[in-house]
């Protein structure tokens, strides 16, 4: 078989087919073009889910006659200084878009430059490629910019056109790489619509510093929810710069599809990222949720190669473990530095399920007429703790919940001061169902899980501890003896070394049982049995290859969780505000160690909204 040179229209389609995958592929390479000559304002439009027409429109510095002809040949660009492929400072540089999607489509390209003087030049001008076939340039109407437009994408090469999904499945593909680009670009405005509708209009944020500008267009493309519920990052490690927004623990959601990474300022797709987000979150969310973050790394270029993907969409670093590092140290510290908050759209979603009474007014078993309305009648704290005493920021204490206590008269609890600057949680003035402390603030209430509340302070303490002298045991007067199948025994001999070091002492007792001697001493009393199960569980899941100190997480979680106060107990006052204090001097004390909303805040303004007083 004789070897032959290929035609360059049969060139520039299989080109086209590494290139441009579908309709949003030519959207992208367009987009970033418009934003490579600096535009302020790009619109694209899409009929058919592009297959009839792309029409992607600018203000940028547009192009010469000499510079058209040359735009639609194979790797010409402006983009490539001193043939530089390795400090890469633009969205494209092979210079390939062009001819590719003229190659596979009727394209029209309409351009008049800008001039140095910031005016456009006399006339504009304009240039067709019909399937590789390219015309003439030829005087044009057009303001200012540069106008692409693609008709009949694919009917040079039909058998792509076959494999081409729904138009409203092509446009929400042509969106997402729309909103990939506008949040790297929150300066510039975008518009996207299919014709007879406006599916996504940005404005230019031009509000205050990046940082600003960014969370403003973040919130316009994630939502609202997102800036209001998201904390900044801002992370150099090794002359890499980090910097973004994370989303609260307790603002997330069932898969990963809002997790977004740009490198100098071009949106990638990085498995690097997900393994980073997973390991930043891993102790503060449930396995099945998955958190919001928009990530932009600022590295130097010589230090990622961009050109590793015919499509751009991924990248390699040099150094990827610096990189996941920086991820998971930027983002944990940024939700440290939350300390206790929580999202906001647990107390609206709380009050969206509010229902008012039935305005009958007449009073049901137990509750009693008092100040001209009807409420129900105190009934007494049983007080099983102690009264401790503590201040604001007060370090966790055990004894404050475990140690014996008398019981209090009713209607006894003290109220509390309310000082907003120093109780952002507020003080509390009851509990509800002997599960819920509800607190007052200065603008509204506070409803805290205190089993969820307390199962994250153990679990920070037992983390701190673990980093300083290691965890303080209990030894028990009397061990407690454990009956197990005799493979978890097995399991959990295996590991004792470890569980030691946790604060735990097992021993075999027999063949299918166990002795405990000692407990972490945070925890209090536990059911060593109840205890034991969960974490044989634990460690059945766990890679047994790797030591317990690695997955510290799972182990400490599930220990936290038995030495937490419970539900069902009832709290003196002291204690509700002792627990309060110490979330407020608590990091990630807003969610438990499943990810769950510890507290629930409700402002006195939605309250009064529901009653009719707004």
């Amino acid at each position: 078989m004789t070897i032959r040179l290929l035609p360059e229209a049969l060139v520039n389609q299989i080109a086209a087919g590494e290139v441009i995958e579908r309709p949003a592929s030519a959207v992208k390479e367009l987009v970033e073009n418009s934003i490579d000559a600096g535009s302020s304002r790009i619109d694209i439009v899409l009929a058919e889910g592009g297959r009839q027409l792309i029409r992607v429109s600018d203000d940028g510095s547009g192009m010469t006659p000499e510079e058209l002809q040359l735009a639609i040949e194979r790797h010409a660009t402006s983009k490539l200084a001193d043939d530089d492929l390795v400090h890469i400072k633009t969205l494209g540089f092979r210079g390939e878009a062009l001819p590719s999607i003229g190659s596979v489509s009727r394209m029209q390209v309409t351009s008049r430059a800008a001039m140095p003087d910031s005016t456009w030049a006399d006339d504009a001008w304009q240039i067709s490629v019909t399937g590789g076939a390219v015309s003439d340039v030829k005087p044009a109407a057009l303001a200012g910019g540069t106008r692409i437009e693609i008709r009949d994408l694919f009917y040079a090469t039909p058998a792509r056109l076959k494999f081409l999904k729904t138009d409203r499945t092509e446009l929400s593909h042509a969106g997402d790489t729309i909103k990939r680009l506008a949040m790297a670009h929150p300066g510039v405005a975008f518009s996207f619509g299919d014709g007879d509708r406006t599916i996504l209009n940005y404005a230019a944020a031009t509000q205050g510093d990046l940082f600003e500008a960014r969370l403003v267009r973040l919130g316009q493309v994630m939502g609202k929810d997102f800036s209001d519920n998201a904390v900044a990052i801002n992370a150099v490690r090794e002359g890499v710069t980090l910097t973004g927004y994370a989303g609260l623990p307790t603002y997330n959601r069932g898969n990963a599809q809002m997790q977004f990474l740009f490198v100098n300022g071009r949106p990638v797709r990085d498995r690097l990222i997900i393994g980073a987000v997973r390991g930043a979150y891993q102790d503060l969310l449930a396995r099945d949720r998955h958190p919001l973050v928009a990530l932009f790394l600022e590295i130097d270029a010589s230090a990622v190669d961009i050109n590793v993907h015919p499509a751009k969409a991924e990248v390699r670093f040099r150094d990827s473990g610096l990189i996941r590092g920086l991820i998971v140290s930027g983002i944990k510290h940024a939700l440290a530095e939350a300390g206790h908050r929580a999202s906001s759209t647990g107390g609206f979603a709380a009050l969206g399920a509010a229902r008012p009474g039935d305005g009958t007014g007449v009073p049901t078993s137990g509750l009693h007429r008092g100040g001209g309305a009807y409420g129900y009648a105190p009934r007494p704290v049983q007080g099983q703790l102690a009264e401790a005493s503590y201040n604001a920021q007060a370090p966790f204490e055990r004894d404050a919940f475990n140690a014996p206590s008398g019981r209090t008269e009713a209607g006894s609890v003290e109220e509390q001061p309310l000082d907003d600057d120093a109780y952002p949680l507020g003080a509390a003035r009851g509990q509800v169902h002997s599960t819920y402390i509800v607190s007052q603030t200065a603008d509204g209430i506070v409803i805290v899980d205190q089993h969820a509340a307390h199962e994250r302070l153990v679990y920070e303490r037992m983390k701190e501890a673990l980093l300083t002298d290691g965890v303080a045991t209990q030894r028990l007067l009397l061990p407690d003896v454990v009956e197990l199948p005799e493979d978890e025994v097995a399991l959990l001999l295996s590991r004792s070394a470890e569980l030691s070091e946790l604060g735990l002492a097992v021993e075999a007792f027999g063949p299918g049982a166990v002795v405990v001697r000692e407990t972490p001493a945070l925890l209090g009393e536990v059911d060593s049995k109840g205890l034991l199960r969960d974490l044989v569980d634990d460690l059945k899941e766990l890679d047994q290859a790797a030591i317990l100190e690695d997955q510290l997480a799972e182990v400490c979680s599930t220990m936290a969780c038995h030495g937490s106060v419970r539900a069902g107990r009832r709290l003196t006052g002291p204690e509700m505000n002792s627990l309060l204090r110490q979330m407020e001097a608590t990091p990630n004390s807003g969610q438990c160690n499943h990810g769950r909303p510890t507290y629930v805040e409700l402002k006195l303004s939605d309250i009064e909204r529901l009653f009719g007083r707004r």
